[in-house]
């Protein structure tokens, strides 16, 4: 894994984009008394991943891992609003397995990205 120049090279950044646009869309149909709650909370959840991976990208190593770190929270938090929601019948069994599919493919990368960081494949993150 080579050193990306930019936060929008790297791939788990732009997938981590993507996610945020489907959980908008998804979160579209929910009843308008959850616009407050559930609703805004994930897409909170959802826009954190990718800002804390450019916050952090703009920062030393040590502390790019730290941001992983919270990125990888915000994924565990916008899985369990999911769960949530489609146990309420707000997200439909497509929509979820759909989302739930690409956050386990993001906290992989993520995980991946803190591995080479921390082991030096990626010498510096600005």
């Amino acid at each position: 894994m080579g050193q990306a120049l930019s936060y929008r090279d790297l791939e788990v950044w732009q997938r981590a984009m993507d996610l945020v646009i489907q959980v908008y869309q998804a979160t579209e149909g929910f009843p308008h008394h959850e616009v407050f709650n559930l609703t805004q909370q994930m897409r909170r959840a959802a826009v954190s991943i990718p800002s804390n991976i450019a916050e952090g990208h703009g920062r030393t190593r040590g502390t790019f891992t730290q941001f992983l770190d919270i990125a990888l929270g915000s994924t565990a938090e916008l899985d369990t609003l999911m769960t949530i929601a489609h146990r309420l019948g707000y997200l439909s069994e497509e929509a979820y397995h759909a989302l739930n599919e690409e956050i386990l493919l993001i906290r992989k990368m993520l995980f991946a990205l803190r591995k080479a960081i921390k082991g030096g494949s990626i010498v510096d993150s600005r």
